[in-house]
């Protein structure tokens, strides 16, 4: 397999998982732009199905998934940072045109198969978490995905369907020729409501360091912070830790800087955030979806639930800049 980076991934590290509708070029950017590259040395695409890559009509409708921002590239060049495109469906040839699509016009370092998405509309397709135990279906699609690219080949899971079946589950996947493993400790079932339980990606480790210790496993779930992260890899053994909802709640999360950061910061970062968002998208992209970040940026000052509610009222980039900007002027 031609440059496997996962094989040259220095332990231990940490990754930023897929989000619909969140980990875009800008995010990522965003997220890049404050983070140590010795903490985040991996990041990943939304999901994107192979089913729309397959199809011409489909395509125009994912293919903003796989934009990579010429900002955007230039940060994981300078900081030797990893980005991973994850694919999912049920189809194996579609797999494999999909994979060779993405091989021949674009420059990810990796291919990450989602089989974890618990989502029920996805579930009802047979896609992502719905393919646990489905070990014929499954070694097809990573045979096809393999095949038609030269890219290192990842699965992103969960422990079982109902109840955890991690052991069985993991030792199939180990060996399928896969460079690594991301395993959310949660079945699906568990959706993401009850607390994740990495005593299974402790097991999982074990299992893996008795079948192919030369294959990566991260562990995903209620990662809090840097420290915890650090002593969750400590404990079970894990190569690296994603962090998912955990950005939410901190965009310096991955940072150096975050006790010296201050309120006018976070707003010089969503200030950054949303014009990135119009120079990207212009309006090709509903303004709207910018608001889930709002509450990334303010929160934890007086003042801070008001003006957040006066930017959710606004109806374009300039608008939310021009808030922001009244609010700075501000002596708080």
């Amino acid at each position: 397999m031609l440059n496997n980076f996962w094989e040259k991934l220095s332990q231990p590290f940490f990754a930023l998982a897929p989000m619909e509708d969140v980990t875009d070029t800008v995010f990522r950017e965003i997220v890049l732009s404050v983070a140590d590259p010795v903490k985040l040395k991996l990041l990943f695409t939304e999901f994107t199905s192979v089913d729309g890559l397959c199809h011409p009509k489909g395509r125009e409708a994912v293919i903003h998934r796989l934009l990579v921002n010429n900002s955007e590239r230039e940060l994981l060049n300078s900081g030797n940072i990893k980005l991973v495109v994850q694919i999912w469906g049920t189809d194996p040839e579609k797999f494999y045109s999909a994979s060779r699509y993405i091989s021949d016009h674009y420059d990810f370092d990796g291919i990450d198969i989602n089989m974890g998405c618990p989502v029920a509309k996805i579930v009802k397709q047979g896609g992502c978490s719905a393919l646990i135990g489905q070990n014929e279906l499954v070694s097809d699609i990573i045979q096809a995905t393999r095949e038609g690219s030269g890219l290192p080949v990842s699965v992103k899971t969960r422990t079982g369907i109902k109840e955890h079946t991690t052991e069985q589950w993991v030792a199939f996947l180990l060996e399928t020729g896969i460079s690594a493993i991301i395993l959310h400790a949660r079945t699906q079932r568990m959706m993401s409501e009850k607390p994740a339980e990495w005593d299974q990606v402790k097991l999982a480790v074990d299992i893996r360091n008795q079948i192919n210790p030369a294959i990566k496993l991260i562990g995903n779930g209620d990662v809090r912070n840097i420290s915890h992260g650090l002593e969750l890899m400590s404990e079970t053994g894990a190569d690296g830790a994603m962090v998912g909802r955990g950005i939410f709640a901190d965009p310096w999360f991955f940072s150096s800087q975050v006790k010296d950061r201050r309120i006018d910061k976070n707003l010089d970062l969503l200030k950054s955030h949303i014009i990135s968002f119009g120079n990207t998208w212009g309006n090709s992209k509903n303004f709207s979806l910018l608001k889930r970040f709002f509450k990334i940026y303010i929160s934890g000052f007086d003042g801070a639930a008001a003006f957040r509610a006066q930017l959710m009222e606004s109806l374009n980039t300039s608008e939310a800049v021009d808030l922001i900007e009244q609010f700075k002027s501000i002596d708080f």
